[in-house]
């Protein structure tokens, strides 16, 4: 089941008996958690309402069969108990047959189950062995993997318009682009800017450049474009406003460093005619950023990069043996450069 389909029939308060969520898209998979318990009602903890990890696992059967005295269903919550994971090459017999025991109970009270209990199993990611068979058989799994840019325009959007704030398309992708593609840190500050627009307002990019916390790698989209414009004076206040808002020097020189090796990696995947963001291993929610790297190309030449990459690396190797400050050495580099 697809997270629209989950939430639409959660929204209708239906409750299936057996859910299996996974995925890296956190925010939205505890949403739908929330909103399984909202739906089931009252939860009094060891009598209606379990919750099973790996340090007791081993319970899990004893727990399905126990009745939920004085309630009509019983809510059991599996978060990362390992049943479900990928395996590695070494088996885990106990695991297995446990895994066993827990799939045969299920196919054979699959009824009593949809009666009497709302089980939700929550991996990280699973495997494909039997017990993931049996659930998806009987049950729904959603995998809840990062949103596409799409999507969380549709998401924002639709958050905006609930409280009758205005915000066009392409201020959203600059809203997206500056604050990342985490559910969680989006909501969190487009309420800023909705509290900040009112009803009826539009969200704008300058409010969006006051108010939003953007995330480094903005920021550093922005240092590079000065950088690339030959602006020193604008690159360094770009990189003290970095410093000044406390990101570790040594975090600010990594992601330049990585920065600069994709838009190298992105000058060789032109030249040798490769599939940009096959070269950059882009997630499906990232798809946006090949057409930001292509335009910042346009500064650099190959040997520019390399250059760029060189001096980088040479400088972790000089901070490290304690010969240079790397504020110091950071602001060097770009002046160099500019010059």
């Amino acid at each position: 089941m697809t997270i629209d389909a989950l939430e639409k029939e959660l929204k209708q308060g239906i409750l299936q008996g057996i859910y299996l969520f996974y995925g890296e898209e956190l925010f939205l998979l505890e949403n739908c958690l929330k909103k399984i318990k909202s739906n089931f009602g009252e939860l009094i903890s060891g009598i209606n309402y379990i919750n099973i990890d790996e340090q007791n696992i081993d319970n899990i059967i004893t727990d399905m069969q126990t009745p939920a005295f004085g309630y009509e269903k019983k809510l059991i919550i599996v978060r990362n108990s390992g049943l479900l994971k990928k395996e590695g090459k070494k088996k885990n017999p106990k695991l297995d047959n446990l895994k066993k025991k827990i799939s045969d109970y299920i196919i054979k009270n699959e009824e009593e189950i949809k009666n009497t209990l709302v089980i939700v199993f929550i991996e990280e990611d699973i495997g494909k062995d039997d017990l993931v068979k049996t659930i998806e058989k009987v049950g729904v799994i959603c995998n809840f993997e990062k949103q596409k840019l799409p999507q969380i325009i549709a998401r924002m959007k639709a958050i905006c318009n609930a409280y009758k704030v205005n915000i066009d398309d392409n201020t959203m992708r600059y809203f997206i682009e500056c604050c990342g593609t985490s559910m969680q840190d989006l909501i969190n500050e487009i309420r800023k800017l909705i509290e900040y627009a009112g009803e009826n307002g539009t969200i704008t990019k300058e409010s969006i450049d006051l108010l939003s916390i953007k995330q480094i790698d903005s920021v550093i989209f922005d240092l590079t474009d000065s950088l690339g414009k030959k602006d020193i004076k604008e690159a360094m206040v770009v990189l003290n406003n970095l410093i000044y808002s406390k990101e570790p020097v040594q975090k600010i020189l990594i992601t330049l460093y990585n920065h600069f090796k994709k838009l190298y990696i992105v000058l060789l995947a032109k030249k040798y005619n490769r599939n940009i963001a096959e070269s950059l291993n882009l997630k499906p929610n990232q798809m946006f950023l090949t057409t930001k790297y292509q335009a910042q190309t346009k500064y650099f030449n190959e040997k520019e990069l390399k250059n760029i990459l060189l001096e980088l690396i040479n400088l972790d190797a000089n901070y490290k043996s304690g010969n240079i400050d790397l504020n110091v050495g950071l602001e060097a580099i770009l002046c160099r450069y500019c010059s």
